[in-house]
């Protein structure tokens, strides 16, 4: 292989990437689901046309994901696939790293619906949108409709953008702070072991006028409503099993971070953050946790907070004395950090894609869309909503 392919034909996996490979085991593959119900039954063969036409234009979601002695990697993966083939009835399975042709991606139909699924270390839910609805609009194009394209439709003649396969955190974490990563252990939900890879779905469709209208009362937006009413059901659990042993309940809430930096990159570019509760201060009412989720959001979520945040974790990896232990040992410290640290800080975990902008000639054709995130790598629940 010459200096020259191999300096154009694999990728590093981006900050956040790094993470969701060494945490995999049998149990737990960071793996989410995005769907899209059209108005008409989905043609499978009519499907994995458009699925072969559309994958030249997402290079970093045709890869395999590889092991070096330092980091892992991905490469161009030139294997036949991905394949469109049925739903099955357990979604978000474990994704293995050299099954499935070594695609680190699945299209699923069932009836009028079309589910893609990826794992993490691809891209974040935006960067799986774009694929998912430019998979769609190919679809619908085959089928005979007129479908122009924009917003989360990328253009099949387009030559890929280098933007879109950035690692966005490395080019935009210029703060000079380094934020501190300790907080206190959060409440966490206790119950009885279920078998493997059991995941109990509850899908909800509300009408987002109504919701946003009863959030307007309060003075919050629909996120913050929303994540009120997770921590005051939280709140109301621990109150009723552990009145005594009160600990902060806080959320996990991914933040995407292109709309405070000029990023169009397909792969992941989120940050987290925590709002939180602490009953040991007193009773909170309703209407206190969403004044306090209200501020907290508006106080913290911004560019410059969320370049701090960016940035301390850039320097971990960046570190010259970190760089120079074999992945073996990386993979040991992340993961007992992430374990003993990280995975304790939150109750509960909230994300929001927002509202999906679509294209007018698709509306007609579209029912709506459905977000599903995986089993979590350990037992609490998780919310995605989409709108």
């Amino acid at each position: 292989m010459t200096p020259e392919r191999t300096r154009k034909t694999w990728y590093k996996l981006d900050l956040s990437a790094n993470v969701y490979p060494t945490l995999q085991r049998r149990t737990f593959s960071s793996v989410y689901r995005l769907s899209v119900l059209l108005k008409e039954k989905i043609q499978p063969d009519i499907l994995q046309q458009a699925l072969n036409h559309i994958m030249p234009r997402f290079p970093s979601f045709k890869v395999a994901l590889r092991k070096g002695f330092f980091w892992r990697y991905l490469e161009p993966n030139n294997r036949k696939g991905p394949f469109v083939t049925p739903d099955i009835s357990n979604p978000c399975m474990p994704m293995s790293f050299k099954l499935n042709n070594r695609y680190l991606i699945r299209v699923y139909y069932y009836e009028n619906r079309i589910s893609f699924e990826s794992h993490h270390s691809l891209a974040d839910g935006n960067g799986g949108m774009f694929l998912l609805m430019t998979l769609t609009a190919q679809y619908l194009r085959l089928l005979g409709h007129e479908i122009s394209t924009g917003g989360y439709v990328l253009d099949l003649n387009d030559e890929p953008k280098p933007g879109e396969i950035e690692d966005s955190y490395m080019k935009y974490a210029t703060s000079k702070v380094h934020r501190s990563r300790s907080q206190e252990r959060a409440y966490r939900v206790r119950g009885t072991a279920e078998p493997f890879y059991t995941l109990n779905i509850i899908c909800g469709i509300m009408s987002t006028a109504k919701v946003k209208a009863i959030a307007k009362q309060y003075g919050a937006s629909i996120t913050e409503y929303l994540n009120a009413v997770l921590l005051y059901a939280l709140l109301q659990k621990q109150a009723s099993e552990h009145p005594f042993r009160l600990r902060p309940v806080k959320l996990a809430m991914p933040v995407n971070l292109r709309q405070f930096f000029p990023s169009i990159t397909l792969r992941n570019f989120i940050s987290m953050v925590y709002p939180a509760i602490d009953p040991r201060l007193g009773d909170y009412t309703f209407e206190e946790i969403i004044r306090q989720v209200h501020y907290y959001m508006r106080y913290y979520i911004n560019e410059k907070f969320l370049n701090g945040d960016i940035t301390t974790n850039a320097a971990a990896q960046t570190n010259p004395i970190g760089r120079m232990f074999p992945l073996f040992i990386k993979d040991f410290v992340i993961r007992s950090f992430y374990t003993r640290v990280q995975d304790r800080q939150s109750s509960a975990g909230l994300t929001n894609m927002g509202k999906l902008q679509v294209l007018p000639e698709m509306v007609p054709l579209i029912e709506r869309f459905d977000i599903y995130m995986g089993q979590p790598f350990s037992a609490r629940t998780n919310c995605a909503i989409i709108s």
